[in-house]
């Protein structure tokens, strides 16, 4: 009687174990070292934020560009207020005029007592002449400097800023104007130009 066990086909093998030992041993290996209980921080995505903000640059342009129109309107307005006072004071203001009659009235009342003719005349024409030359020309001095005032402001503003072309024209008009007006009645105030006439 043969007493020898054949393998049973049924029975599992027993080389099925070792794979599975196998995969247990390296599953560690996977896990990148990772301390057990611990949950891996997620990567913390790039930041595409750049030093300069866009609203904030926008921003600046928009209060430069602000500050560039209140700087122009305020040089135009300067240039054409210095261009009226310069023909203003040519033409005769009614200031100068008032101012004149005004002195005409005290030299008539002056001019009683007068002793001489050419002290009657100073008293009721040149003291009024003298005082419109007076006027006319401090208004051409205010013009002359209001003109120069804006022709020389790009100078001490920001670099680059310039003024428009009818500004300067306009501003370059006033300083003719005030120019020749500060020459005319400085020449009138002073007898050099259309003297007092003398009696006979």
């Amino acid at each position: 009687m043969d007493t020898t066990k054949t393998a049973d086909p049924t029975a599992p093998e027993t080389e099925t174990a070792e794979p599975q030992a196998a995969d247990a041993t390296e599953a560690p290996a996977d896990r990148k070292d990772t301390a057990p209980g611990t949950a891996q921080a997620p990567e913390a995505p790039e930041s595409d934020l750049s030093d300069e903000d866009p609203d904030e640059d926008a921003l600046l342009d928009e209060l430069d560009d602000t500050g560039r129109q209140s700087d122009g309107v305020g040089s135009a307005a300067s240039a054409v207020v210095a261009a009226g006072l310069g023909l203003v004071a040519l033409s005769g203001s009614w200031v100068s005029r008032v101012f004149a009659e005004r002195q005409t009235l005290v030299g008539q009342i002056e001019s009683v007592n007068a002793a001489t003719t050419e002290d009657k005349i100073e008293a009721l024409y040149g003291d009024a002449w003298h005082l419109t030359a007076l006027v006319n020309g401090v208004l051409s001095t205010l013009a002359l400097l209001l003109a120069v005032f804006v022709l020389a402001r790009p100078a001490f503003g920001a670099p680059g800023r310039t003024l428009p072309t009818w500004v300067r024209a306009v501003s370059w008009a006033a300083v003719a104007l005030g120019a020749l007006g500060v020459l005319l009645f400085g020449l009138m105030y002073f007898d050099i130009l259309a003297p007092l006439p003398k009696a006979a």
